[in-house]
């Protein structure tokens, strides 16, 4: 469980990764469509794809690890159990996002946000 200041110093600890978690998804990406229409790419082949998605689950791993739920990539939606009023909530961080402005009831999900 996190409180909502721990969500926040979290988010903004855990930043740089995230940064490399989307830097590595646009390269994915950008690969995966020169592969596919051109078969060659200036970002590499086939070990680069497989090179850049073991990295891309290597950071999401690591932000299992801190027990943070990863919602999406593509966007980046993370979310953080936490508590609010007694009742259990995540706290939500979505790419773009400065800061951890929304929390959510579990079974409510992303349409249920609401600013902290």
């Amino acid at each position: 469980m996190f409180t909502l200041a721990q969500a926040r110093h979290l988010v903004a600890t855990l930043q740089p990764r995230v940064n490399e978690l989307i830097r590595l998804r646009a390269d994915l990406a950008e690969l995966r469509v020169d592969l596919a229409d051109h078969g060659v790419s200036a970002l590499g082949g086939l070990a680069e794809v497989k090179g850049l998605e073991a990295r891309l689950h290597s950071v999401v791993d690591e932000l299992h690890q801190h027990d943070i739920q990863v919602k999406g990539i593509a966007p980046v939606l993370l979310d953080f159990p936490g508590e609010r009023a007694g009742r259990a909530v995540l706290w939500c961080w979505l790419e773009g996002d400065s800061d951890v402005r929304w929390y959510h009831r579990a079974e409510c999900g992303f349409a249920g946000r609401r600013p902290v």
